[in-house]
């Protein structure tokens, strides 16, 4: 599929939009990937995910979340396992 100009300038901004929702604070949870405004690791969620955890479960354990705060930590993963992948293809 072929994506033009405003598509992808239309993911970017949702992927940062995303993205601005994990926060990382040495002074809050030791310095770990958080869910901006909550206690909440981003390994916590993505752990209860890869545990069979649905979204609409982890919503019902964590009220104070909103489905895109899922969606930001499941792309915060991936995009640290693509910076960890790039990382290695430079050494």
């Amino acid at each position: 599929m072929k994506k033009n100009k405003k598509t992808v300038y239309s993911s970017e901004l949702a992927r940062e939009h995303l993205l601005s929702r994990i926060s990382i604070d040495p002074n809050i949870c030791f310095g770990k990937p958080c869910i901006r405004g909550h206690r909440i690791w981003v390994s916590l969620i993505l752990g209860f995910l890869a545990g069979g955890m649905t979204k609409d479960e982890l919503l019902e354990e964590y009220p104070q979340l909103e489905p895109a705060d899922i969606d930001a930590c499941i792309l915060y993963g991936v995009e640290m396992k693509r910076v960890h992948r790039q990382g290695k293809q430079n050494d």
